[in-house]
């Protein structure tokens, strides 16, 4: 008997499934996020047909990028905010309908202060909304049981929409052009829309259901470990100064900080430009990356079903510490076989950074609040990796090479599994 069968409410969801309707939004979460994400990376593989076409410098183009990236960050703390007052689907809504407005309006572009404008502000702002912030809004609200699952599968969506998107991109930019090709992603929102529109959902309690798995253990929050808490009452009216008075938050977010800093803004953006340096060819670094997103899907999945059995903050700090071992080597790679191993361990932990942040602030600050509080972590992961992809440029300029980073970012990624370990989610 579906789930939906079961209520005890004359309210009825706005689609009858033969499984618990938190899956569906979460689906919805995950292809929104998917695509935005997308979007949002897009401008990767549109640098030289800017170039070509407008006679913008890479220089220039990249600083439009960079603006994007921490506009993203940006636009956490304010898309919680909307996902508290608001709930989930107006946002999702109103973000997506953003993207669509300004990505058409991509097409137009003339002049250099259009692209900063609507690639850098708009389009990264629109995006944050339906980030990762999103995400753990989603599957605290409508989870309890299989949370850490649920989180695994909407915090994969940001690398697979890169995935996705960005080869599909590369191949309309060739065979039609790169503004047919930006309108093929306005086509595909336009897809979405109507189903976000029509079964998006905020709250379980809106179509008279429980969070999945709430009827089999009680009316508890779901921990980390997948143990039951009690709800302290008003924990979902959480002041922002008392979130600032929190050690949590600040061990959540200085740990997240170094989360950034090491995956977007020092691999991402110098992998690449390393191996080229290593003597390995353009070619193989980039299928690298792209081998680094198919294994960070395996990874996220694989945390989020390991946090539903192991306390959160035990697996976050092994990640970490995982990740500061394959920086700690990284600079002993000098071949395509030493990087495709490189490529392997870090993939597998890229993101698998999010699924436990996100239910130790659940855990923390409950699941009414995740959406502020995690929207404020979230940016400090965007400014770490705002810094460190200026930081470690400055560095391979300075010292003729990358090493000096990479064992900067090995000793952050140890410090943040210290950090990690010293978070006491019913101690606050």
């Amino acid at each position: 008997m579906s789930h939906n069968d079961r209520i005890n409410s004359p309210l009825r969801a706005p689609l009858i499934t033969p499984f618990h309707y938190g899956w569906l939004v979460l689906g919805l979460s995950f292809l929104s996020t998917l695509t935005a994400a997308g979007i949002r990376s897009a401008p990767a593989v549109l640098i030289h047909p800017f170039e070509v076409e407008f006679g913008w410098s890479r220089a220039a183009i990249a600083s439009a990028i960079s603006i994007n990236l921490l506009l993203y960050g940006v636009a956490g703390p304010v898309s919680g905010w909307l996902l508290d007052r608001f709930g989930a689907r107006r946002v999702m809504i109103g973000s997506l309908c953003l993207l669509l407005i300004t990505l058409g309006a991509t097409t137009l572009m003339t002049e250099f202060w259009q692209l900063v404008l609507l690639w850098g502000v708009v389009i990264g702002l629109g995006a944050g909304g339906v980030g990762s912030v999103l995400s753990a809004t989603v599957a605290n609200h409508w989870f309890k049981k299989r949370r850490g699952l649920a989180l695994g599968i909407v915090n994969s969506a940001g690398s697979t929409g890169q995935m996705i998107f960005l080869p599909l991109l590369m191949t309309l930019i060739v065979s039609i052009g790169w503004r047919l090709g930006t309108l093929v992603m306005v086509a595909v929102l336009a897809v979405l829309l109507p189903f976000v529109f029509f079964w998006m959902r905020d709250d379980p309690a809106d179509i008279g259901l429980t969070p999945y798995g709430a009827d089999e253990g009680g009316s508890g929050e779901a921990g980390g470990d997948g143990a039951l808490r009690a709800v302290s009452p008003g924990e979902g009216s959480i002041s922002v100064v008392n979130v600032f008075r929190s050690t949590n938050f600040w061990l959540l977010a200085g740990s997240f900080f170094v989360c950034g800093g090491t995956s977007m803004g020092l691999i991402s953006v110098h992998l690449v430009p390393y191996s080229i340096d290593r003597g390995i060819p353009q070619v193989t670094a980039a299928t690298m990356m792209g081998i680094m997103g198919g294994l960070n899907f395996v990874g996220s999945f694989l945390s989020g079903w390991v946090i539903d059995r192991v306390e959160p903050r035990k697996w976050l700090a092994l990640v970490y510490a995982l990740r500061g071992v394959s920086l700690l080597i990284l600079p002993s790679v000098t071949n395509s076989l030493g990087l495709f191993a490189f490529a392997v361990i870090y993939g597998l932990d890229w993101f698998a950074t999010v699924a436990p942040t996100v239910a130790l602030t659940a855990d923390c600050f409950g699941v009414k609040a995740v959406g502020r509080v995690y929207g404020w972590i979230f940016l400090a992961h965007q400014i770490g990796a705002a810094l460190m992809a200026s930081g470690a440029g400055f560095l391979r300029v300075y010292f003729g090479d990358y090493e000096s980073a990479f064992l900067l970012g090995c000793v952050l990624a140890m410090l943040a599994a210290i950090l990690a370990l010293k978070i006491c989610p019913r101690k606050e």
